[in-house]
């Protein structure tokens, strides 16, 4: 029985590590060709071993500064130019910071929103045509801080209420070209981020990242901390046929740790 995602194309941005790569594994296991996209190379080798293993075709991979209108530009040309089609378009690349606010160079500032709002705002543009042609699928991975901000994480909060801001506000223009545009925003989730992460709030508060990790999950009454594939899961769903209907919505994956309701 032919898969749901077979002789789709699925770009993933970030997608070397994390939840990025299990995004692109989720959707090669039911035969999608993924394309990874992110800045390091290595990290890109090592992802295309790991989602080439999920099934589906052989990743492509595409080494760039997604910071950089170049960068995001070399994405789209090499996606047109092999494939000709884009059916998801999932914009998951950010590594904003945290820390003291009063510490935190200008530079931070730019560089959070450069990769993670710039970025995800230019491949949207650059693969929209692709996208209105398959009827495809936007999935943007944001993240809880554009819901619940904090003062050790007031860049990562900014950039992830400006980015869901732009996504609910593109949606008249998705329905109109009939693409699909969600926002999943995980919690707390088990990546090389993450712990980069504990170890700024640490720094920031003065405590071990052992301190910061218990305390989160102590606060936030979670049961464990969330699984990249948790993530996955969801971004497969809502990108089939079984979710055509979901528009401009935006779910949280964090375990019930958002404190507020919605």
């Amino acid at each position: 029985m032919p898969k749901e995602f077979e002789e789709k194309v699925v770009v993933v941005s970030g997608g070397s590590r994390g939840i990025g790569r299990a995004i692109a594994a989720a959707f090669a296991r039911e035969g999608a060709q993924t394309v990874l996209a992110a800045s390091n190379a290595a990290n890109l080798a090592e992802g295309a071993k790991a989602v080439g293993a999920a099934g589906g075709p052989a990743p492509m991979t595409v080494a760039g500064d997604l910071r950089t209108l170049a960068g995001c530009e070399q994405v789209f040309t090499r996606v047109n130019e092999r494939f000709k089609r884009c059916d998801v378009l999932v914009n998951n690349a950010g590594a904003t910071k945290g820390g003291k606010f009063f510490e935190q160079p200008d530079d931070f500032w730019a560089d959070g929103f450069a990769l993670k709002f710039h970025g995800a705002v230019r491949l949207t543009r650059a693969f929209w045509p692709l996208l209105k042609e398959a009827h495809g699928n936007i999935v943007n991975i944001i993240g809880g801080a554009a819901r619940t901000p904090g003062p050790d994480f007031l860049i990562g909060g900014a950039v992830n209420a400006a980015l869901g801001n732009f996504a609910k506000g593109l949606t008249a223009l998705g329905n109109r070209d009939d693409i699909n545009i969600n926002v999943i925003h995980p919690g707390q989730t088990q990546t090389d981020r993450v712990e980069q992460l504990f170890a700024q709030f640490a720094k920031a508060q003065n405590k071990t990242v052992e301190q910061i990790r218990a305390e989160g999950l102590s606060k936030s009454g979670l049961r464990r901390i969330g699984q990249p594939e948790d993530v996955a899961e969801l971004a497969v769903f809502l990108c089939s046929a079984r979710a055509r209907h979901i528009q401009g919505t935006a779910i949280a994956v964090d375990g019930g740790g958002t404190p507020g309701y919605y």
